[in-house]
């Protein structure tokens, strides 16, 4: 997100261009893609930009950047030569893109490990968490455990479990979401389930605890579409608690109740089964207190 916070008199391409130091015609490329919004709508290049517009670029940066070390704590659960498992907090970005080039999971990654990686962008990362959801994630250290860990979640022989609160009451104790996600075509910036450009999503959900208005969720990924649990929970009627792109209440800075909670796989070099379980955070913890409470 880039607030416009200067008066200007600038065209959205040549505002951009300069922000983001990018050429025009890349900006234009991404205009005309509809991968940029202003305050939620798409515009054309020669969009007047005004004072407290808030753009929206949506770029997976497939154009040459430097992304530098930056010395950003990081919560290691387990390190070998090969790999890493790391618990991310909440409001970290795993990757740089645009709007986003520093304070990244990545830019702590090149300052703290020796990441052997042809990816300069994303070096290390095999899969990826929403900036607002904490919790459990793998990186790999080189390139060899990098190829065998993606072609293991390809595979879905990484299992993945998270926890999430979501609003309403869930009447079934257990259930999978089977329904495809795709970018949604009003608002390039979310996701939807789509039968258009979509992609099969399956998540399955267990109830651990109802409260009074609010239910306490296991989810399980057999399938890792972007923001695929925000997204099916919404569709199905009970969004995840503070979610601020797909619940309709006002959420609070923390963004949405979801933690990667679990994580299991067999290591690629030594095929000895490792797995992992990290705790929610105190803003997790807080609300279920507070639900407690109720």
């Amino acid at each position: 997100m880039i607030k416009v916070e200067e008066e200007t008199t600038s065209r959205l391409d040549t505002y951009l261009a300069e922000k983001l130091e990018l050429s025009r015609s890349k900006i234009q490329k991404l205009i005309k893609e509809d991968l940029v919004t202003v305050n939620g709508k798409n515009v054309n290049g020669s969009y007047q930009v005004k004072l407290n517009d808030e753009i929206e670029v949506n770029d997976d940066l497939d154009y040459e950047m430097k992304v530098e070390p930056e010395n950003i704590p990081l919560d290691i659960v387990y390190e070998d030569d090969d790999l890493l498992v790391i618990n991310k907090p909440s409001g970290m970005v795993v990757h740089p893109a645009a709007g986003h080039y520093t304070g990244t999971l990545v830019n702590a990654l090149l300052y703290h490990f020796n990441i052997e990686s042809k990816d300069k962008i994303r070096p290390g990362i095999v899969h990826r968490l929403d900036k607002d959801t904490s919790g459990v994630m793998l990186v790999a250290k080189n390139e060899w455990t990098h190829e065998r860990l993606s072609d293991m979640i390809s595979k879905k022989e990484v299992k993945r479990h998270y926890l999430a609160i979501v609003n309403g009451l869930i009447k079934h104790d257990t259930g999978t979401i089977d329904a495809p996600i795709g970018r949604d075509p009003n608002n390039r910036q979310q996701m939807t389930v789509t039968d258009i450009n979509a992609k099969d999503a399956i998540t399955h959900f267990r109830v651990l605890k109802r409260y009074k208005e609010n239910t306490l969720l296991e989810c399980i990924l057999e399938t890792g579409r972007t923001h695929q649990i925000r997204v099916h929970l919404a569709y199905i009627g009970h969004p995840v608690n503070n979610d601020p792109t797909y619940c309709k209440k006002k959420a609070t800075d923390f963004g949405q109740m979801l933690h990667s909670k679990y994580i299991e796989f067999l290591h690629p070099r030594t095929n000895k089964l490792l797995s992992f379980t990290v705790d929610a955070p105190k803003e997790f913890q807080d609300k279920i207190n507070e639900l407690e409470g109720e």
